[in-house]
């Protein structure tokens, strides 16, 4: 991963944000906050600002935060390959050991099988040996290797293919 780079999402770039915590960056999600809020939340915690609103992006350029724009014309796809080139990060499924929660932004700790008995379907629980749980008390959601994660590799293939 490049440095320890942490990241701000306004409202605009929720999905983004997922996909920068499956990648592993810490990207808090702060959709219906106002911008002022957003500006001092950034500033405060030394977080990139990454929006597409360029009203909040001028204003946050001239607060003094590290801001980006993101195009809000941009599909999903390009808009996270901007910010991936703009700051150089790696596109690696390092995952699930490195991976954050899409939801909540919380490390993910990995679990024995017996951990998840009951919380997860049968026949899930028979296929697959890994696991992993959110490590935020109020989330606590369980992933695994299945069929998405395959699905999230062919897009994640598919993108580094992609010159931007």
């Amino acid at each position: 991963m490049t440095g320890n780079l942490k990241f701000v999402v306004d409202g605009m770039l929720g999905k983004v944000a997922r996909w920068l915590r499956i990648f592993g960056y810490n990207a808090e999600y702060l959709g219906g906050v106002d911008d002022f809020k957003l500006i001092r939340y950034a500033k405060k915690s030394g977080r990139i600002l990454l929006t597409s609103d360029l009203e909040l992006y001028r204003f946050a350029l001239k607060s003094g935060v590290n801001v980006f724009h993101v195009e809000g014309s941009l599909n999903e796809a390009d808009k996270l390959l901007k910010v991936v080139k703009e700051f150089k990060l790696k596109l690696s499924l390092e995952v699930p050991s490195k991976t954050r929660c899409p939801i909540c932004n919380y490390p993910l700790k990995k679990v024995k099988p017996k951990n998840v008995e009951g919380l997860v379907p049968e026949q899930t629980l028979k296929t697959y040996k890994d696991f992993w749980v959110c490590s935020n008390r109020r989330c606590r959601k369980i992933y695994w290797k299945g069929k998405h994660w395959r699905q999230i590799r062919k897009i994640v293939e598919k993108a580094k293919g992609r010159n931007f």
